[in-house]
């Protein structure tokens, strides 16, 4: 792979060399490859066959899992999201020790891996909120958490320039991977102040299937605001929203 550089940039195949744009810019690359019939059919290639059917089960699950939060992640992911999680869930069909190779599933790895995970890297909860919070997932009931005591905003939260207010929004997901499908609820406070006067208690309930035999999620976030002639506006169209997932609940 070759960067183009130059006032003119190609697009398309001239001979062997194939130009095309991505984000990291203009490239060129050779022409080449195995014939897609020998890589389905020739045992030389069952690796080949076995990564693919696995990474394929990740861009899956990655999928159903930005579905459920797809309310939260309008505003607040970042462009190469989608494929960040798609390794993540990798690392977590990978950690499958059940399943033989090539049939390794999310099911049967470990969901927890997912904890920690930033849908925006643009703006990352670790470094955004420093108010501390209890997340918890009650398998048995159903309920999905998350508690905040009073904080001062100004000191609690690094807001991105511009910023005069902003919400503390939250969801609990329950997924199943196989069938595609989940349930979702979400909560959201009031646009709250970004001053120094102290919150009130923070307590967001995200109720699913209780007694769920299926991973749970939570994932918490915030949405920054700016004020102007008394309306809200999200600040820079929300692209420095941080949210995260906090709690995961695999089995």
């Amino acid at each position: 792979m070759a960067r183009q550089k130059g006032i003119i940039k190609l697009k398309g195949t001239i001979g062997d060399i194939t130009f095309y744009k991505t984000k990291d810019g203009h490239l060129a690359r050779e022409k080449g490859g195995v014939d897609a019939s020998r890589i389905k059919s020739d045992p030389a290639f069952q690796r080949t066959r076995e990564n693919g059917a696995e990474f394929g089960r990740a861009g899956k699950a990655g999928k159903v899992l930005r579905t459920a939060m797809r309310t939260l992640l309008i505003n607040s992911a970042d462009g190469r999201m989608v494929s960040r999680l798609t390794q993540s869930m990798i690392k977590v069909i990978q950690a499958d020790m059940v399943s033989e190779r090539g049939l390794r599933n999310v099911i049967d790895g470990e969901a927890e891996l997912l904890a920690g995970f930033e849908f925006n890297i643009r703006g990352k909860l670790g470094t955004s909120l420093f108010a501390p919070f209890v997340g918890t997932i009650d398998r048995a009931s159903g309920d999905i958490t998350v508690d905040l005591v009073p904080f001062v905003p100004s000191n609690m939260i690094a807001a991105a320039s511009g910023t005069t207010h902003f919400k503390i929004i939250s969801a609990g997901a329950e997924i199943d991977f196989e069938a595609e499908t989940f349930v979702v609820a979400t909560s959201e406070t009031d646009i709250l102040a970004w001053d120094s006067n102290p919150t009130v208690d923070i307590n967001h309930i995200n109720s699913v299937t209780p007694g769920s035999t299926k991973p749970l999620f939570l994932a918490l976030g915030i949405e920054f605001f700016q004020e102007v002639n008394g309306r809200m506006y999200p600040l820079k169209n929300g692209s420095y929203n941080p949210l995260a997932l906090v709690q995961v609940s695999g089995l």
